[in-house]
């Protein structure tokens, strides 16, 4: 067994949430950026892309997460594709969260009254336009909630990496739990630590949707 001040054991936990944090905000980003070309396809009126959309969804919305990271890593391996534990993780966590992305805000945009379609239509304006200055304003405003929501689950989503070999927040608790022997204490604060990082988002998220709520009410 070897011996940790606490001091250590924060400032390693405390180290390795910083790639918890960075693994989730490129996720984020990542993510966000393909589910919106997804929802783009799947708004289309082109069956090809519709059914093409729908398949990817269902495909990364269908299957566990543990074992979409199992496949990139060592499958890809296996025919030759050799990725660090941190590429595979980013590409992993960025296909399963685009998939959720795009059926959020699908639904977002769906929620939008057909006479907004209608109103901007008569007024000349095609599919691109009514999109960007119609429909999407309105549907941002619906999806920042569940948007920011979903940010929390990737946080915990990332623990999963670890399979992989990846270290962040929960591999790192793991590995100076079984050097110390001090499992309560040491997953105590990894807990304490995800609750520092998940907290302020759901709070966030509730005040930027009064905002915005009261914003669209003054309008």
């Amino acid at each position: 067994m070897m011996s940790f001040s606490w001091w250590q054991i924060i400032s390693n936990l405390v180290s390795a949430a910083q790639w918890t944090v960075a693994l989730s905000l490129m996720t984020f980003a990542a993510g966000g950026l393909v589910g919106l070309f997804i929802l783009l396809a799947r708004l289309s009126h082109r069956s090809l892309l519709q059914a093409l959309c729908r398949g990817y969804i269902e495909v990364f919305q269908g299957t566990p997460l543990l074992m979409q990271l199992f496949l990139i890593f060592f499958a890809l391996g296996l025919l030759g594709v050799h990725l660090t534990p941190f590429v595979a993780a980013i590409i992993g966590l960025t296909l399963w969260s685009s998939a959720f992305f795009a059926e959020i805000w699908r639904g977002s945009v769906q929620s939008i009254a057909k006479g907004q379609w209608d109103a901007s239509a008569s007024l000349g304006m095609k599919y691109v336009e009514q999109m960007r200055y119609i429909i999407l304003p309105q549907a941002t405003r619906i999806a920042v909630a569940p948007t920011i929501g979903y940010l929390v689950q990737i946080v915990k989503a990332t623990a999963l990496t670890s399979i992989i070999g990846f270290v962040e927040l929960s591999r790192a608790g793991a590995m100076i739990s079984n050097a110390t022997f001090k499992p309560l204490e040491v997953y105590g604060c990894v807990a304490a630590i995800y609750f520092l990082l998940c907290w302020p988002l759901s709070k966030c998220s509730t005040l930027i949707e009064r905002r915005l709520n009261a914003a669209y009410r003054n309008h």
